[in-house]
């Protein structure tokens, strides 16, 4: 028998190995099988390379698991070891025989996973002793048993094994009795190794039997040795395309389409991406794609490797290519990363650009679902932005679909402004905003539907790349200021009517902390509302933007601005004015010119300090003024309020008004129903 002491550096190696080399415990299983996997496919290009000239036989991995015992086992008929070979690859660690191997038959043994020659001692994350039986494949060889009990002592010592190939016996620890059930096992293997090349072994198939569930004598192969990723895609058919997803993500909806991705140069790269459909909210989730090493499970999260915006996408890739750190469960990032993500990026780009071009029916069906994903790319990548503006699509409200040169011929000539802007009016509500677009559409002109989750962020990405274009939605202003074609047409009206008809309606409007009213007046069309409600463009993006952007928290906690537009050449505004102007004239009247008296006296007073500070005796004239003002006002604004509280049409006027903009609400809403009734 031979003792030794396994060859490192530092006498703590297992403590270093239990505590920080592995994210998690559970990776030893996929290490272990990973090696399984490595010694088979050795003995493959042993085989096809005629230095082994033996019968390759059943080529499997085995997980067997003996509770009695307690311990775990995973086999296989590999190239095996002699103790030559355990002296120099387990009892060296970090001497990767993967690496050497790779070296040596580099041009065709692309499969062989291992890096680093360190995923054996995995092991002892949760075992309490290893042994390993192992018999090489090489002619007159003996069987080792090299067992070591997680201190630096191991042991070595000629032992019986009459099939080729390595047994790694885990004696599992106190702490881990989990790793000895198995459903535990399977759930593992499912996720770390259901795509190896080579069948995997756990447990027996079960049926159902007696009213329970009973192994039966066949033995259940774990994964799919030749996963869709594998194959051309000449290969497959669409339905295997579906199939291969509803293996991936069972229970979820057919993807809308997938991109096949198959390179070999200047790197490997082979996968599938789907295009899911999303239901819920726009999420970032970043565990839909899985990032496979020669069919290793390696991790779900492939920051860096995935574009940002493509983080959406659910599906495979796999690349021997992107270097990994020791435990495979991080990413590093260098040169070779960031072509695989630029090359994934133009693969998506050029997938959407085919399809639009070639099936511009079933790209047009499909926007509405793949739209959120091109938005989100536009906005984050700069290169698929400049790609895609070719085949984003721009929805109207009467669901026609169109591309960005496309709606620029259809809206040019009538939405244009005197400054020579073309004005791209847009909807996020067609029922809500019905009126506004359908005055929009009675003048011609054509209002696009942008309801999407990041259609607020797109919008002024869009203004940006598009020379003198401008994003107005349909109710921020009265249809005559959305697309100016000439100078504002004033209101036909007296300083005095104005002065009464803006307390009128602003007296009765809904007294809120979180809503501001400014009155306005406008000579519209006589066929026009009477009353129009619209809020600013410009605020209202703002704090549309706060609500996504926790940095413009101002903006969103600003009261939300409405403009009050009266439209002073509608008939039931003209007698409003009329009626109001003759109740309130010979009251209002002399109250008005008090206020302008005691406003000129104001101005004066300012006048004469020269912009130096007033005197004693002009401070306290000022102070008395503008006490008197400020009383002449409220007198006033008392006289026309009272007088506006029992007009019923002043008051049916404005609610019809809030009730057109979903801001009729509460106590003014019930107010306004038995109105209604009286009036009828």
């Amino acid at each position: 028998m031979q003792t030794g002491k396994i060859g490192v550096t530092t006498e703590n190696i297992f403590p270093v190995i239990k505590k920080f080399l592995y994210s998690d415990n559970e990776i030893f299983l996929r290490e272990l099988v990973s090696n399984a996997i490595d010694a088979t496919q050795k003995i493959k290009t042993l085989s096809s390379f005629g230095e082994f000239k033996g019968d390759l036989g059943v080529m499997d991995v085995r997980v067997t698991i003996d509770k009695e015992n307690g311990t775990l086992t995973v086999s296989d008929r590999g190239i095996g070891m002699t103790a030559e070979d355990i002296e120099k690859y387990i009892n060296q660690i970090a001497f990767s025989g993967a690496e050497e191997f790779l070296n040596k038959y580099k041009d065709n043994a692309s499969s062989i996973i291992g890096h680093f020659g360190l995923g054996f001692y995995s092991a002892f994350m949760v075992a309490k002793k290893v042994q390993i039986r192992s018999l090489s494949y090489k002619e007159g060889s003996s069987a080792v048993l090299w067992e070591c009990d997680g201190s630096p002592e191991y042991t070595m010592a000629s032992t019986e094994k009459t099939d080729r190939g390595t047994d790694i016996i885990l004696y599992i620890d106190d702490e881990n009795k989990e790793f000895l059930d198995q459903s535990r096992i399977d759930s593992l293997l499912k996720k770390y190794c259901r795509f190896l090349p080579v069948p995997v072994i756990s447990g027996k198939e079960q049926e159902w039997k007696d009213g329970k569930m009973v192994d039966t004598d066949r033995d259940r192969v774990i994964n799919n040795t030749e996963p869709q990723w594998m194959k051309k895609p000449s290969e497959l058919t669409d339905e295997d395309y579906r199939n291969f997803y509803r293996e991936l993500y069972p229970g979820q909806e057919d993807p809308l389409f997938w991109i096949h991705l198959n390179v070999d140069y200047p790197f490997t790269l082979t996968g599938i991406l789907f295009f899911p459909k999303i239901k819920n909210n726009f999420e970032l989730n970043k565990n839909r794609i899985q990032l496979y090493c020669n069919q290793v499970y390696v991790t779900d999260s492939v920051e860096g490797v995935v574009p940002d915006f493509l983080m959406l996408l659910q599906g495979v890739i796999d690349s021997p290519d992107i270097p990994l750190n020791v435990s495979r469960s991080y990413l590093q990032s260098d040169s070779a990363v960031k072509k695989i993500s630029s090359y994934i990026t133009k693969k998506v780009s050029s997938r959407l650009d085919e399809i639009f071009k070639n099936s511009r029916q079933e790209y047009e069906q499909k926007w509405d679902d793949i739209k959120i994903f091109i938005e989100y790319g536009m906005l984050t990548d700069e290169k698929f932005c400049d790609a895609a503006m070719k085949f984003v699509l721009v929805k109207d409200t009467d669901n026609k679909y169109y591309t960005l040169d496309e709606y620029l011929t259809l809206v040019e000539a009538a939405q244009t402004d005197k400054d020579q802007n073309i004005i791209y009016l847009y909807a996020t509500d067609p029922v809500a905003q019905y009126t506004y677009i359908n005055a929009a559409m009675d003048k011609g002109y054509n209002v696009l539907l942008m309801d999407g989750q990041l259609d607020s962020h797109f919008i002024g990405m869009l203004e940006q790349k598009l020379q003198k274009t401008q994003f107005v939605r349909v109710d921020s202003d009265v249809i005559d200021n959305l697309i100016r074609k000439s100078d504002r047409r004033e209101a036909d009206i007296t300083p005095l009517q104005r002065n009464i008809m803006t307390t009128l309606f602003q007296s009765q409007l809904p007294k809120d902390d979180k809503v501001n009213f400014l009155v306005s007046f406008e000579a519209l069309s006589p066929t026009d509302m009477p009353i129009l409600i619209t809020q600013n463009e410009y605020m209202r993006r703002m704090k549309d933007m706060a609500a996504l952007q926790p940095g413009m928290s101002f903006y969103g906690e600003l009261p939300d601005s409405y403009n009050l537009t009266v439209n002073t050449t509608h008939p039931l505004v003209e007698r409003i004015r009329d009626k109001a102007t003759l109740a309130l004239s010979d009251k209002v009247s002399p109250i008005a010119d008090k206020i302008d008296a005691d406003n000129a006296k104001i101005n004066a007073i300012h006048d004469a300090t020269n912009g130096n500070k007033p005197t004693d005796e002009q401070s306290e004239e000022l102070k008395s003024l503008e006490g008197s003002v400020a009383a002449s006002r409220e007198e006033q604004n008392k006289i026309i309020s009272d007088y506006a509280s029992q007009q019923s049409d002043v008051n049916q006027l404005i609610d019809l008004a809030l009730l057109g903009n979903g801001l009729l609400r509460g106590e003014h809403l019930n107010k306004f129903i038995r109105r209604s009734v009286e009036l009828m």
